[in-house]
């Protein structure tokens, strides 16, 4: 299959990064703020150098965007790109919590092809070939079905559930609190989640690798206004990302559509 030899270098790669990430949380690690005052921790730096290190000699063409590492917009020019989140749920990281991920995109005329996110907390990689189809720890998946009388289950933001953005879903779902919107990605892909929604601003390296591995599952992902996802941009980042899980139930469905009629509004 075409892109293989693309996943098999990303799979090692990532793998190495999630058992580095474990070391370091086991042997202790240094908090630092960043210039937008968002955490970042040894642990987020030294995946990124395993990451970028592994990825970048087997593939030397291929441009570089990480969300720890300077921005290159020489990766504008180039056929290909590594997007890239060496921890997303780095507050949950912090705090000990299995919700952090490593999140991995290739992208190619600003699609992704190939894609893994690995949380190594719970030993489980997610990974897709464009046209390949969902995997999970190397076994092809499916979603799963939601019985009428189960509630579906939706990511969403604490804080956003606070500012009352979500009214159209009060009462129709069970709230599952997103600590990572790439591990929320991935689960909505496997059906193990419905769905998930934000209208926050968020970056290429947050959704890139969910993008595909819900599109290979049968799901859909859109911006907080429903516009398709474009990666590899000047500025790689969207204003909110609606995801809906291939066997989503069709009343969830409509709201969840409907959420993207009145996204910006809501984000305002």
């Amino acid at each position: 299959m075409a892109w293989q030899y693309e996943l098999d270098a990303l799979t090692a790669a990532i793998r190495a990064a999630g058992k580095e990430a474990l070391r370091i949380a086991a042997d202790g690690f240094e908090t630092l703020k960043k210039a937008d005052h968002s955490p970042v921790t040894s642990a987020d730096l030294a995946v990124n150098r395993i990451l970028q290190a592994q990825l970048q000699s087997a593939f030397p063409e291929d441009g570089w965007l990480s969300e720890e590492s300077p921005d290159d917009l020489d990766r504008l020019q180039k056929a290909r790109v590594w997007v890239v989140d060496p921890i997303d749920g780095t507050k949950a990281f912090i705090k000990g919590e299995p919700e952090f991920c490593i999140s991995v995109a290739l992208i190619e005329h600003g699609q992704p092809i190939v894609a893994a996110v690995f949380n190594p907390s719970v030993n489980e990689l997610y990974t897709a070939i464009r046209g390949g189809g969902l995997y999970l720890n190397s076994e092809s998946v499916s979603a799963s079905t939601i019985h009428d009388n189960q509630k579906p289950v939706v990511a969403l933001s604490p804080w956003e559930q606070q500012r009352g953005r979500f009214p159209l879903l009060d009462g129709m779902v069970i709230s599952r609190p997103m600590r990572s919107i790439a591990w929320a990605l991935a689960l909505t892909a496997g059906g193990r989640i419905q769905g998930l929604a934000t209208l926050e601003p968020e970056n290429e390296w947050d959704v890139a690798a969910g993008t595909l591995l819900i599109e290979e599952s049968g799901g859909g992902v859109c911006d907080g206004s429903g516009r398709a996802l474009v990666f590899n941009q000047t500025k790689p980042r969207y204003l909110g990302t609606i995801a809906i899980s291939a066997r989503c139930p069709e009343p969830l469905r409509q709201k969840l559509t409907l959420l993207t009629q009145a996204g910006i509004d809501r984000a305002e």
